[in-house]
């Protein structure tokens, strides 16, 4: 199958990667505003899959083409121009998180997708990890028992040169801070193993550590729908940033998930790892992590396609951790419980 690229940001070069590795899917071409910037991108990433893919001229041109689907990679704040035009020409979306800044947008986005009946998918790429689909696994045949608490860290750190990019951790530009650009990747891992927060209670704020818009530093109390209570702490101003984890206390015993690691302590005292540590790009270097997560993401959306099979994570899916964030940050604002809207 073929893939366009259209974004060529931060991540975009470990896509480019990821597709090299992929199996049954190959770069054909990518798109960038600015064609200077696509020409020079095609031609560094081009020893990585050994020819110089296509440059788009604009998006209509890449929407008319014979790519089987686009990978979106821009800041989110340009997704509302990009995907009724490939909607429209049929093409399957591969989409970076978050699907847009606010919920509300999002939602269109969702919604103008199963309108076209055009597949909508999201790279949540922390469900791919070994570790994170053993605890999946854990969880499903009741080996844990219920959850009774929840404790979710993002002690991840960035340099104020990150915020001095153009727009970022600005709400024009990214739709918020630590919780809409990173911490929605561990935020959405821990909602497949929970089910849904019904009510939060939080607090938002921007430390003295960064000059930037939006919020980097959140603490918050959830009340899950099942009846589970838990905590939530994330930041990009914990110096100098540490891998995320999601840790489950469970009637059986307790599971903790990190650095792609899986610590299992059972209620008799005995404990088990699973998983090897890998970074997950929590430090001053937002890339320190494998490009092995996108390739599965990449496959498995690939195979969807091609077989006519559910996705990891569809766009519809991917809408509850944006109501979870919208809630966190109403909290915030209010300063009070609200519910989570579904």
């Amino acid at each position: 199958m073929k893939a366009a690229l259209i974004g060529l940001g931060m991540v975009a070069e470990t896509h480019v990667r990821a597709l090299h590795d992929a199996t049954g899917v190959t770069l054909s071409g990518v798109l960038s505003r600015d064609p200077a910037r696509a020409r020079a991108f095609a031609d560094r990433v081009a020893p990585i899959i050994g020819s110089v893919p296509h440059v788009f001229d604009d998006l209509p041109a890449l929407a008319a083409s014979d790519v089987d689907f686009a990978i979106l990679c821009t800041p989110p704040n340009a997704r509302a121009d990009i995907v009724p035009a490939l909607a429209r020409a049929g093409k399957p979306i591969l989409m970076e998180k978050p699907v847009e800044r606010t919920t509300d947008a999002a939602t269109r986005i969702v919604e103008l997708c199963e309108a076209a009946g055009v597949p909508l998918a999201i790279v949540f790429q922390h469900r791919m990890r070994q570790a994170s689909r053993d605890l999946a696994d854990l969880l499903s045949t009741g080996r844990l028992g219920p959850i009774a608490a929840v404790d979710i860290a993002v002690p991840w750190w960035r340099d104020q040169s990150y915020y001095d990019a153009p727009g970022r951790g600005t709400y024009a530009r990214d739709g918020g801070g630590v919780l809409i650009s990173q911490a929605i990747h561990t935020l959405d891992l821990a909602l497949t193993y929970t089910g849904p927060v019904a009510r939060v209670q939080a607090m938002a704020r921007t430390t003295r550590l960064h000059a930037m818009e939006a919020e980097d530093f959140v603490t918050a109390g959830l009340d899950f729908a099942s009846g589970a209570v838990g905590s939530l702490t994330a930041s990009t101003a914990s110096r100098p940033g540490d891998a995320e984890s999601i840790t489950l206390h469970c009637t059986q015993g307790s599971a903790r998930l990190a650095s792609g690691q899986l610590t299992l302590t059972w209620a008799d005292g005995t404990t088990e790892t699973l998983g090897d540590a890998a970074g997950t790009g929590g430090g001053a270097d937002p890339m320190a992590f494998t490009h092995a997560w996108h390739r599965a993401v990449i496959e498995d959306f690939a195979a969807a396609l091609r077989d006519d099979c559910p996705v990891a994570c569809t766009g519809r899916e991917a809408l509850r951790v944006h109501a979870l964030i919208d809630a966190i940050v109403r909290s915030s604002a209010r300063g009070c419980a609200v519910e989570v809207r579904p």
